[in-house]
């Protein structure tokens, strides 16, 4: 009798727990025919991502598999942050099988106010190899103004691996139960009319349906940032474009046109004008762009400066910018990253999104090559015509290469063009010197001397094709602020392929030519580097003739007073920065340069309350510490020298006796600001201004040297560092 209790208990144990409905899919188990992926999860990254039998329990697990040519993948879900607490907890098990070349882990990240505010990967712990199911547990502060929670697994390199059974509590209270605090939500969060399509066919738009689609852009875009009704979130601004489309595109007439765009913004509200606006500063730098108002006939220019001079002014639903820095802040921007290849209406969204973001808030958008008034028009049918996800991620990349900006590229949800771009890779490092395609390095000691090909042999054909024309038809596909920047990035690539070889052109000296076959070798099979080797070298040491050497590629917080001491009676110091600094050292390392406080930089920002305007900031100085260092500084700069690199050149380039030997620099300085684009992509633009303090540019001209050196082909066969040996001839000559 006390057996049949405890088993009938526990038969209704069991049945009273299954009756329970989860709020959240996290054990993968729900999953609608048809559907690639369990229902609310969906893929960052470009390995392949598949529900699988092979459970921790029930009957399905998220499983990712690694790819030749993909870099990571993360199977993921995302889950409102409508609750309160202090600390959340994300439980879930892990099996893997030969995970190499990287690690595999759970993810757990809580957005809020356009940005992440709390993240963890589990990268340090180095999970690896081949292991049988497995509890993992992340936990982090729950910040507040967390606005979305995603859960994930994550697998970065190659292998397998699955996930299972996920678990999500807050100060110990499972989400799944715990009760969501009230609080008003915006009516634009309120909208799912469009969450599975925009229901949008624009397959048959005529030359002037391109320019009526072109002033929609510029319109929608004008009122996202300027309507008030639009910033308090009243409305969802992506699906409202959807809604007025269909009538719009039916339009016969300019008078049509017009008179249906009065009525729609008439629809959002009444305006009010705006006592606290300000005029646009006779010292902005950048003031906002508002010909194209003036172009249209009088009611809807009328209306339209009606807005203008109603506009919203503080809190906005859709932008923000960040404390201190003031780069903007892209809020309540949706990636829509269950549709990889978003229909007509969203990629025209995906469009107008970009071009307007880019022009209200873009620092830089004065110095881009096209006038981006041209760009709205010239891509609209092209991402129109765009007929599968490598066609549309093909767009995005091109257009994102029009703002001319290092830091602008498709961080997140290019597979398809990464695929296209080849599977399989060399085994030499490849740099442009003298603009000739030259081989720097092997990847993997072992082929050294076997694949035909030595330091400093340089490449003109591929498959027949100059290696000038490959850079010319494909240098569209590689944004760069400026031509050197693109040679780096592109240099890497030229030589693969999804094929299992290619057929190379090979000059050996000035009158020696040979053509010969290059095998090349998945990914995984290759120490790969992109710029340069990782080095866990010491940052500094002494060279002859009483010279020290610093490279930021490695420095640590300890070796700043080590540098200071060691180095204080030497003849100079070199400093290298063709690199990415590990620490950020302009200011506790800079002040040991200089004999007074310095000025050597300063930013603009732009504007919620007047999109379009930037004006500048005070000029930051570098401080003197006292105890000057007196000898000779000479900062090394290249194509490498990007971002927080050439801000730290910056910073150098102010000490009492400094010169800058190199290259041209990157040319991409400024905190970064994300932006998403619908079918999953993440890209980001330079978000501040970054000038000298007399007002000259930095942005695509870079780091300008005081002497320019560069290498030589007859430098790299021989090994040199040419950079290196000038500058210690010029810190040998002020002897």
């Amino acid at each position: 009798m006390k057996l049949f209790t405890s088993v009938l208990i526990l038969i209704i144990s069991i049945s009273c727990r299954g009756q329970v409905e989860e709020k959240f899919n996290l054990g993968f188990e729900d999953q609608e025919t048809g559907n690639d992926l369990s229902d609310g999860w969906f893929q960052w990254g470009d390995h392949i991502l598949t529900i699988d039998s092979m459970a921790h329990t029930g009957a399905r697990s998220g499983k990712i598999t690694s790819t030749q040519n993909g870099d990571f993948g993360s199977i993921a879900y995302k889950i409102p942050a409508k609750y309160q607490g202090k600390s959340i907890t994300l439980e879930g098990y892990m099996k893997t099988k030969d995970v190499h070349d990287g690690f595999v882990g759970l993810l757990m990240r809580i957005d809020g106010n356009g940005s992440a505010l709390e993240f963890d990967n589990m990268q340090k712990q180095n999970i690896t190899g081949t292991n049988d199911w497995t509890k993992y547990t992340i936990t982090l502060p729950y910040p507040k103004g967390a606005e979305y929670i995603y859960v994930a697994g994550i697998l970065v390199g190659k292998g397998e691996a699955w996930f299972d059974d996920f678990t999500l509590t807050i100060d110990g209270n499972d989400i799944q139960t715990l009760k969501e605090v009230e609080r008003e939500l915006a009516k634009a969060e309120l909208d799912k009319e469009f969450d599975s399509g925009s229901k949008i066919d624009l397959s048959n738009v005529t030359p002037n349906g391109i320019e009526n689609l072109e002033l929609l852009g510029r319109v929608w875009g004008f009122l996202k940032y300027h309507h008030p009704e639009i910033a308090k979130g009243n409305y969802n601004w992506d699906y409202e474009l959807f809604r007025f489309l269909p009538k719009y595109v039916l339009t016969k007439s300019e008078v049509e046109r017009n008179t249906l765009l009065i009525e729609w913004i008439d629809s959002l509200g009444d305006l009010k004008n705006c006592s606290k606006c300000e005029p646009t500063s006779e010292d902005a730098v950048i003031r906002p762009d508002h010909n194209w108002i003036e172009d249209q006939d009088a009611q809807l220019k009328e209306k339209l400066l009606d807005v203008y001079n109603s506009r919203s002014q503080g809190k906005h639903y859709y932008i923000g910018m960040a404390p201190g820095v003031r780069n903007p802040i892209f809020k309540n921007e949706e990636a829509y990253y269950l549709m990889p290849f978003p229909d007509d209406g969203y990629r025209l969204l995906a469009l107008y999104r970009f071009w307007n973001m880019i022009h209200y808030f873009f620092p830089y958008r004065h110095l881009t090559d096209k006038d981006w008034n041209t760009v709205l028009g010239e891509y609209i049918p092209i991402f129109l015509n765009a007929k599968n996800e490598l066609e549309y991620e093909m767009a995005a990349i091109q257009l994102i290469g029009d703002v001319q900006d290092t830091h602008a590229n498709i961080w997140e949800g290019a597979g398809k063009l990464n695929a296209w771009k080849g599977s399989n890779y060399p085994p030499v490092h490849t740099r442009f010197i003298e603009n000739q395609l030259v081989v720097t390095d092997f990847y993997n000691e072992e082929h050294r001397g076997k694949v035909g090909l030595e330091i400093g042999d340089v490449i003109t054909e591929i498959n027949d094709i100059p290696v000038s024309e490959i850079v010319e038809e494909k240098a569209k596909y590689y944004p760069a602020s400026n031509y050197p920047t693109m040679l780096r990035d592109i240099s890497m690539d030229l030589l693969r392929s999804n094929s299992d070889e290619i057929e190379i052109k090979v000059q050996l000296g000035e009158n020696k030519v040979k053509i010969k076959s290059l095998k090349l070798y998945p990914k995984d099979s290759l120490d790969i580097y992109r710029w340069y080797r990782r080095d866990d070298r010491k940052s500094f040491k002494l060279l002859d003739n009483n010279i020290g050497y610093v490279t930021l590629q490695t420095i640590k917080d300890e070796d700043i007073s080590e540098i200071k001491k060691q180095f204080r009676d030497t003849k100079g110091i070199i400093m290298d920065i063709r690199n990415y600094p590990s620490k950020f050292v302009p200011f506790v390392l800079g002040n040991y340069f200089v004999s007074s406080a310095t000025p050597f930089v300063k930013f603009t920002h732009g504007s919620v309350d007047n999109p379009g305007e930037f004006t500048f900031e005070k000029e930051l100085k570098i401080p003197s510490k006292g105890d000057t260092y007196q000898g000779k500084l000479v900062v090394l700069v290249n194509e490498l020298t990007q971002s927080q690199a050439e801000y730290t050149s910056m910073a150098f380039r102010a000490g009492d006796n400094t010169t800058i030997i190199g290259s041209t620099t990157a040319g991409a300085d400024g905190n970064v600001s994300p932006i998403y684009l619908p079918g999953g992509m993440r890209t980001m633009i330079s978000g501040i201004g970054v000038y000298y303090p007399n007002g000259e540019e930095t942005q695509r001209v870079g780091i300008v040297p005081d002497i320019e050196v560069k290498p030589t082909i007859l430098g790299i066969r021989q090994g040199k560092d040419e950079l290196l040996e000038k500058a210690i001839e010029i810190i040998k000559k002020e002897e």
